[in-house]
């Protein structure tokens, strides 16, 4: 299924990212293939083969990225996941499964997972996706070299992107990727009506069409942080129809 070919990119032309990452496979052939790819591109690599270890490992070693097979034992992938965000996981979760149907996708990212791989895949592609989940990581910072913001007041709420944090007169929350890159997108276009598709498209990296309620769900989660009362929200508002519009100063 995965193999170390030819046509793998060489370790010598891949830069060391200094990045953690756990890898969950119950597979012993498949950890040992992805193990050694992982760090051949100069990544810190650990691992776990079941959903019990990978819950106990992630929340131990705090990875900066968690690449997690959906079919484990004891747990599976999607329950790992939720667990993980309920219990303040903030690290990407790059879910990897034999099932490729878009229903499947759909309930990863539900369960909190930052992005979706079918197996089988092709290592360059593996490869391609943990690099594209750190960028998007460092995009949410503000450390990619743009000039997006590395901070934004909304209300009385402090967002700080680089430590992925909300700071507001009830205590200080902690955001996960998605949630980050969803706020920033919001402040980035504030005042103006995003649609849930531009959404699904630039947070989620899916078709704008997909049928999801994931992204309503992450609303509901972003007012909790920057509302004063998120039941009557003042500055992230749901135009009906058409998408959302964020008001920094209500």
């Amino acid at each position: 299924m995965m193999q170390l070919t030819a046509d793998r990119p060489a370790a010598e032309s891949q830069p060391a990212e200094h990045a953690r990452i756990l890898v969950v496979e119950d597979r012993p052939e498949v950890l040992d293939v992805i193990q050694r790819v992982l760090a051949d591109a100069g990544y810190e690599v650990h691992t776990a083969t079941d959903g019990d270890a990978a819950l106990a490992a992630a929340l131990d070693l705090t990875p900066d990225l968690l690449v997690l097979d959906v079919g484990l034992p004891k747990q599976d992938g999607f329950s790992v996941t939720v667990e993980l965000r309920r219990r303040g996981f903030r690290a990407p979760v790059l879910l990897l499964t034999v099932r490729g149907a878009v229903s499947d996708k759909v309930t990863g990212l539900e369960a909190g997972a930052d992005d979706y791989l079918a197996k089988p895949f092709d290592l360059p592609v593996l490869l391609a996706r943990v690099k594209g989940l750190l960028r998007r990581r460092d995009w949410a910072r503000g450390a990619a070299g743009d000039a997006s913001p590395e901070t934004a007041r909304v209300g009385e709420a402090e967002v700080d992107f680089r430590r992925f944090e909300v700071r507001n007169p009830g205590g200080t929350f902690r955001l996960t990727l998605l949630e980050t890159m969803l706020l920033k997108l919001l402040v980035q276009n504030a005042g103006r009506v995003v649609s849930k598709g531009e959404i699904l498209e630039k947070v989620w990296n899916v078709s704008p069409d997909t049928a999801t309620r994931a992204v309503d769900n992450f609303i509901v989660r972003l007012r909790k942080y920057i509302e004063a009362d998120p039941r009557l929200p003042k500055h992230l508002h749901t135009v009906r129809g058409a998408g959302y519009k964020l008001v920094l100063e209500a």
